[in-house]
């Protein structure tokens, strides 16, 4: 069972985790929307940009949903 404190603690980490995980659909989504509206000029390199930040915060998210499911195991 976990006490009050630790129950703060996991809304908080499961918030963010949430949170970084909506960014990582998002700039996908955008990179591949953004594939096809974008002038040819500035496409590529906008998607490369936003794929990158999504791999990015990927790695992000994975080691920090590792690190709050070794907490939660804890508690």
């Amino acid at each position: 069972m976990m006490d009050e404190t630790a129950k703060e603690q996991f809304k908080w980490k499961f918030y963010r985790l949430a949170v970084e995980l909506n960014a990582i659909i998002l700039l996908v989504a955008l990179a591949v929307v953004s594939s096809f509206l974008v002038p040819m000029t500035y496409r590529l390199p906008a998607v490369i940009v936003m794929l990158a930040i999504a791999l990015v915060l990927s790695w992000n998210f994975i080691i920090n949903y590792r690190l709050t499911k070794a907490w939660l195991d804890e508690h």
